[in-house]
């Protein structure tokens, strides 16, 4: 069986999609919010808020799920999970503990992880309604 070259390419315009797609979500939530937060007892929190990252994963859903019900898994997951990692990665490159590679590490795990679950989650609920209904 002979794989038509728009297949591959088509699925990589869907990752750099998502990716974009995710830059742009990011910078949206969570790319203007650059001030740590002190508290009277001298702690530190943030630099962003709970409903800023919340907001952010809300809005992801609609890409995963545009994706995952779509095409391969895959590229949902890859999408979205380099779009957050490039983000993270520019957004936090001028952290002066040199720690940002251990959070952007984590951000890609922690991403990969969650879109995975979900991806599948979606397409199969998605895949087995398309055969209830046809």
């Amino acid at each position: 069986m002979r794989q038509d070259i728009r297949e591959p390419a088509g699925r990589l315009v869907t990752v750099l999609a998502l990716a974009a797609v995710t830059v742009a979500a990011w910078a949206a939530w969570l790319g203007w919010d650059q001030q740590r937060d002190v508290h009277p007892d001298g702690s530190t929190t943030g630099p962003y808020e709970t409903w800023q990252v919340i907001g952010l994963v809300l809005t992801l859903l609609a890409p995963v799920y545009w994706a995952a019900s779509r095409r391969p898994v895959a590229d949902a997951v890859l999408g979205i999970t380099l779009g957050l990692t490039v983000a993270s990665a520019y957004d936090w490159s001028d952290d002066a503990s040199g720690l940002f590679g251990v959070g952007v590490t984590l951000v890609m795990l922690g991403s990969l992880a969650a879109t995975a679950v979900a991806s599948t989650a979606i397409a199969s609920v998605t895949r087995a309604a398309r055969r209830a209904g046809a």
